[in-house]
């Protein structure tokens, strides 16, 4: 399972920048590593459909995230924080993908609130998720295989 999230909808996917060197925006940088985990997710279940991979949203959790930065970002996870979920519902999700019967069979989902929902159309470019997987494999010296 991995962790995305709805911010996923304000990621803009470059892949010649994976690294943001070109330009760097936190929340826009978080996003778009949110929609790169449910790409990369929605691929690994293509070419290992064995692993059952799916990602899921956790919703607004209750955690450190933004504590450290400066300005409005601080104010706002300080002042919501009572709003945010906690982390065992956070969770909720998750767990439900480890041990549900119902989600068992699920492989390639992008799931939240216990369940199966759609991402941007950005995530679900089937195109875009392969050019990623091997835009990954080039940056970390592998070479690049076709889909199982």
């Amino acid at each position: 399972m991995t962790t995305a999230s709805d911010a996923h909808k304000a990621g803009t996917l470059d892949l010649e920048d994976l690294q943001s060197e070109k330009s760097y925006a936190a929340m826009r940088v978080y996003g778009t590593t949110k929609l790169c985990n449910i790409l990369f997710t929605r691929e690994l279940a293509k070419r290992a459909p064995e692993l059952h991979a799916n990602c899921f949203h956790p919703g607004v959790v209750r955690t450190g995230f933004g504590k450290n930065e400066n300005g409005v970002w601080k104010l706002l996870t300080t002042v919501g924080a009572p709003f945010f979920r906690s982390p065992q519902r956070g969770a909720r999700s998750l767990v439900w993908l480890a041990i549900s019967n119902a989600a068992s069979s699920l492989t390639g989902e992008y799931v939240v609130d216990e369940k199966v929902a759609t991402p941007s159309g950005q995530a679900r470019d089937d195109r875009l998720a392969e050019a990623l997987w091997e835009r990954s494999e080039e940056l970390v010296g592998l070479s690049s295989g076709t889909p199982a």
